[in-house]
């Protein structure tokens, strides 16, 4: 129904409840297809919790709660025909589960045209065999969404990078160089082993003012709160700044060391550099943050790397070289890169 559709939809209601890091890509593709259609109302159907991703966008929100009364798939069809009363011309799913697939179906049987993702799952099976360094980009993620937009009828140039927008430092006043660290993932294999982490904080800590922890909670405060008692200079975010104000902090950070994680999206969506450490997952599955500058990638050319597509594989070899392989040092001396080409750009802007 979508690519024979003429008329793109002049109120579009766009679908993505998980995880984190795949709704924070959202806004770089909204961002593109507002510039284009200003006048075009979007709805984006998303936990509540997510809503900062979106704010300057201008977008409506339809509250998913997938944790609670939305959680199955009556659930689902329910908010379904929520979303049918606010007068919904048009739905990109750009999620692609059996939740979101229940969600478009019932929108379809209400006669509303629907287009939704092709995750391309042949593809990146195929780049895994292939080993990254051999294999060809896959279509970004963004660009993902952005083909999900067409579908329906919409005609619009791809995204650029975002640029910085003056943003309130919930840290104070910034005196000398600010830097973020955020080791952690909800996957083993996309998370910093803990020792090599340790040492990042030590070299990262003697080459800025002020070094701030990314993490959740439980162990990862743990760790982050150890390193604030160990360096005068380090703050643990965890349990001080809410999600907004962290995208806040963000933006006034010279670096942040990520892995392939949220904080690395959410350094994309308010033009922070980013240093991006990547293990048992590849930048070339379509991931790297939208703007992110693919020279500050660190990863290894291994034989056995990527091993899968979201990390979630248990290392075969069970001491996850590909992570160990990248050193603090060399997280250091990229850090170092990273910021002195940002000072060159602005000096030459």
């Amino acid at each position: 129904m979508a690519k024979n559709n003429p008329h793109p939809p002049r109120h579009l209601l766009v679908i993505r409840t998980s995880a984190m890091g795949d709704v924070a890509m959202l806004p770089h593709a909204l961002r593109a297809l507002r510039a284009a259609y200003p006048e075009l109302r979007i709805t984006v159907a998303t936990p509540r919790l997510f809503r900062p991703f979106f704010d300057g966008l201008g977008v409506d929100f339809l509250e998913v709660d997938t944790k609670g009364r939305h959680h199955s798939l009556v659930g689902m069809w329910k908010a379904a025909h929520e979303a049918c009363k606010l007068g919904i011309d048009g739905l990109a799913d750009v999620h692609g589960v059996m939740r979101s697939e229940a969600f478009r179906h019932i929108m379809w049987l209400h006669g509303v045209p629907v287009a939704h993702i092709d995750k391309e799952h042949s593809q990146k099976r195929q780049f895994i065999r292939q080993g990254g360094a051999k294999a060809a980009p896959l279509r970004h993620t963004v660009l993902r969404y952005c083909d999900v937009f067409r579908q329906l009828g919409f005609e619009f140039d791809d995204p650029t990078p975002a640029v910085p927008h003056e943003r309130p430092n919930p840290m104070g006043d910034k005196h000398g160089r600010w830097l973020g660290f955020a080791p952690f993932s909800a996957q083993q294999g996309k998370t910093y082993p803990d020792d090599l982490a340790r040492e990042t904080v030590r070299l990262l800590a003697a080459r800025c003012e002020r070094l701030f922890i990314h993490s959740g909670g439980g162990s990862e405060a743990e760790f982050a709160h150890e390193m604030e008692r160990a360096y005068p200079n380090v703050t643990a975010l965890y349990g001080k700044i809410g999600l907004s104000d962290e995208m806040n902090l963000i933006a006034h950070l010279d670096c942040v060391v990520s892995m392939d994680s949220l904080v690395m999206h959410l350094a994309s969506l308010v033009a922070t550099p980013v240093v991006s450490v990547w293990g048992a997952t590849h930048p070339g599955l379509g991931f790297l943050g939208w703007g992110c500058d693919p020279r500050h990638v660190l990863q290894a050319d291994m034989p056995c790397r990527p091993c899968s597509v979201y990390g979630a594989k248990p290392c075969r070899f069970g001491d996850y070289r590909c992570l160990r392989s990248v050193t603090p040092q060399m997280i250091a001396d990229k850090v170092d890169e990273t910021i002195q080409n940002s000072e060159l750009r602005i000096q030459n802007s």
